[in-house]
């Protein structure tokens, strides 16, 4: 109940003028977010990949309402991936793109049109994109301008959301040769007519979409901090023959911070999501809904204030 309340918190303007207003806020919101500016995520990105990390940058915002703004998601990313450039880490350091921050609900084309140019500035970085994947009501048209990437950027990942009826379905599409999928448990607040509703329900959904993926021919990226998880996904890998060098896991930026490093330093590949800007409400309530551990440190927080 108390995730279901703070995602839909997570949307009004009011609740977030309050918090955003509360200076206790700014340093809790800190551990979760690297910065507000291009050269924050920056300093992040160095830090994270001297501890044997990778990472993938994302600039906060979704739901643009105006081409203005969707443009300038795109100028920022460019800017991005240019202060990434002369770092030399290629794949190690990746960005992830929401479609409705490039213009998505405003005209597909022109959403497709800006991954585009983002997707073309990642390759003269050396690197790539992952399609973060939204609510429900996305999803085809996330799945469509996905394919429409492949044909000319054919490492274009995508985000799937296993607590959706219709993820094992999408993933059985997606498995083939050269595929990147980043395999998540679902953060938006879906109703029980298109998604899994209950805990055991989403992470027995989750290992269904593991085995699919690791018995397939693409690359599988597995984001999670549930221990559990990792052990299954282990186990799916050795079955299916794969090294480590074969899939990833992914964690977010300010979560685990000493299970990535483990991870890390066992040989496997641990690439953390690293959300920057301005625009970081929706994402920070997101990341409270999520799990109540995060709750407890934002209140601990409010109190040695």
């Amino acid at each position: 109940m108390l995730g279901s309340l703070l995602l839909a918190v997570s949307r009004s303007p009011l609740a977030r003028r309050a918090v955003a207003g509360f200076p206790p806020t700014r340093s809790v919101v800190d551990r979760f977010v690297a910065g507000e500016e291009t050269g924050d995520a920056v300093t992040a990105v160095r830090r994270l990949t001297d501890a044997r990390l990778s990472v993938t940058l994302d600039h906060l915002g979704e739901e643009t309402g105006d081409a203005v703004a969707a443009a300038g998601t795109v100028k920022a990313y460019a800017a991005m991936l240019d202060a990434l450039r002369p770092l030399g880490l290629g794949g190690r350091a990746e960005v992830s793109v929401k479609l409705s921050a490039v213009g998505q609900r405003l005209d597909e084309a022109m959403a497709l049109d800006h991954a585009r140019q983002i997707c073309a500035a990642a390759r003269d970085a050396g690197t790539t994109v992952t399609l973060d994947m939204e609510d429900h009501t996305t999803v085809d048209s996330t799945l469509s301008v996905l394919r429409e990437l492949r044909a000319d950027f054919p490492a274009t990942g995508v985000a799937v959301q296993a607590y959706l009826f219709r993820s094992e379905g999408d993933l059985r599409d997606l498995a083939g040769p050269g595929s990147r999928v980043r395999l998540v448990k679902g953060a938006y607040a879906e109703p029980a007519s298109v998604a899994h509703q209950k805990k055991r329900q989403v992470d027995q959904a989750y290992v269904r979409c593991l085995r699919i993926l690791m018995a397939g021919e693409g690359y599988p990226m597995v984001a999670t901090h549930d221990d559990r998880m990792i052990s299954i996904a282990e186990v799916l890998a050795a079955r299916a023959g794969r090294g480590r060098d074969a899939f990833e896991y992914q964690m977010l930026y300010g979560v685990r911070t000493e299970r990535q490093e483990s991870l890390a330093r066992a040989g496997s590949t641990v690439r953390v999501y690293v959300p920057y800007g301005d625009d970081w409400y929706g994402y920070f309530m997101r990341r409270l809904a999520e799990r109540p551990a995060n709750v407890a440190f934002f209140l601990r927080s409010l109190r040695t204030k």
